[in-house]
């Protein structure tokens, strides 16, 4: 089921980046055909936790998708790989640049191949440039691109976020690549090249962060839950929590109703937070102020109150809490998946909600190698006899 139905995907990635883009195609509907090294495959099958010895890292990656498992050290392997190109649309890697050339597999041997194919190469710093070759995990281009710099408390270290942001945004950039090369392809009928680089991408989300810079000459400094040129617009303590609150600059009186609302009208008619420039010129007197007020009541009781006057807030929620929450529920963004090893695991869907071909997760992650003779057999028309002596040479698991 998916849009993208009919869309073949030879899946070369590994960790995190790769397996997040070609999850995200294999949701709406691409078949996507895992290729792995045997006998071990992709590192992330070893990757904690692990629930009766199967990675739960690799299960939330590579749902869905199959497994195939080719030697490509080997010159059977690399012949088995290209007659595979051949019948593909998208081929996909992520390692670092250079390593598929000196196997003799670069861009100019694939178009060579099969003209149509599109091949999208995920690195740490991209196919160009003098840091072309550097190996680059998700901490490193946070640090490098400066999204660390930003992240945090003032006066604090740097921070890296929760989550893996180098590594999910660049697998997303390359997402939308495959999806724009294969509707250009609708019109030329030609396949292209795809260099996503992990630090452009970091670069691309820090765009905000960098035009202010370039406009004002202020280096950006970390915040804390802080908007730069919003006030209020950051998590406050109350009684039993958080409430983050993000008040917008021009909306007639939201400013005064959130003041009468907290019992402060007070603050209404105090110059120094008339607007909301001044009052973000003046945060560091607010800011005490509005702590000592929201801390009278919880969380709950201060969304009911500001609920009527459409004041934009919400509270500061945990992962044990999504299961609970309405409109988690709604979104149906929470499904179980069942797992031959690991069981019925809960696991995010896919965010994306289309009317009348609408994705979905396509079932568990599979075994390493479990689909190797399926696919040989469906996109080359080889017999039993021939993948069994693929795999007395070991080119094949």
């Amino acid at each position: 089921m998916g849009p993208l139905q009919g869309v073949v995907i030879l899946d070369l990635t590994w960790l995190l980046s790769g397996p997040y883009g070609t999850m995200t195609l294999c949701d709406l509907g691409a078949e996507v055909i895992k290729l792995e090294r045997p006998p071990h495959g992709d590192i992330g099958r070893t990757t904690g936790p692990q629930i009766n010895g199967e990675s739960v890292f690799f299960f939330s990656l590579n749902r869905g998708k199959e497994s195939i498992t080719i030697d490509l050290g080997t010159d059977a392997g690399r012949d088995l790989f290209l007659s595979l190109v051949e019948q593909v649309d998208v081929v996909a890697q992520n390692y670092t640049p250079g390593v598929m050339e000196r196997l003799g597999l670069g861009w100019d041997v694939l178009s060579a191949r099969n003209p149509r194919v599109i091949y999208a190469a995920v690195s740490g710093f991209g196919q160009t440039g003098p840091d072309r070759e550097r190996p680059a995990l998700d901490i490193v281009v946070q640090g490098e691109s400066g999204l660390m710099s930003v992240t945090g408390v003032p006066g604090g270290a740097p921070l890296r976020p929760g989550v893996s942001l180098g590594d999910i945004t660049a697998g997303l950039y390359m997402a939308i690549g495959v999806l724009a090369a294969l509707h250009e392809r609708e019109r030329s009928g030609l396949g292209q090249m795809i260099d996503i680089s992990m630090l452009d991408c970091q670069i691309a989300l820090l765009g905000n962060a960098l035009t202010r810079y370039f406009a004002t000459g202020e280096i950006p400094r970390p915040l804390g839950s802080r908007h730069p040129s919003a006030t209020p617009f950051q998590a406050f303590p109350t009684k039993d929590g958080y409430i983050v609150l993000a008040l917008t600059a021009g909306v007639e009186n939201q400013w005064p109703l959130f003041c009468a609302s907290i019992g402060r009208v007070d603050l209404t008619d105090d110059p120094r937070f008339e607007t909301n420039d001044l009052r973000t010129e003046h945060h560091a007197e607010l800011e005490p102020l509005l702590n000592e007020a929201l801390r009278r009541r919880t969380t709950a009781e201060w969304l009911g109150e500001f609920a009527p006057f459409e004041i934009p807030c919400g509270p500061v929620n945990n992962i044990q809490q999504y299961p609970g929450l309405p409109q988690v529920a709604a979104r149906e963004m929470l499904v179980d998946v069942p797992h031959p090893v690991i069981g019925t695991l809960r696991m995010p869907a896919t965010p994306v909600k289309l009317s009348r071909t609408p994705g979905g997760i396509q079932g568990p992650s599979p075994a390493i190698g479990q689909d190797t003779d399926g696919v040989l057999q469906r996109l080359l028309n080889l017999d039993e006899t021939v993948i069994a002596g693929l795999r007395k040479q070991r080119v094949v698991l």
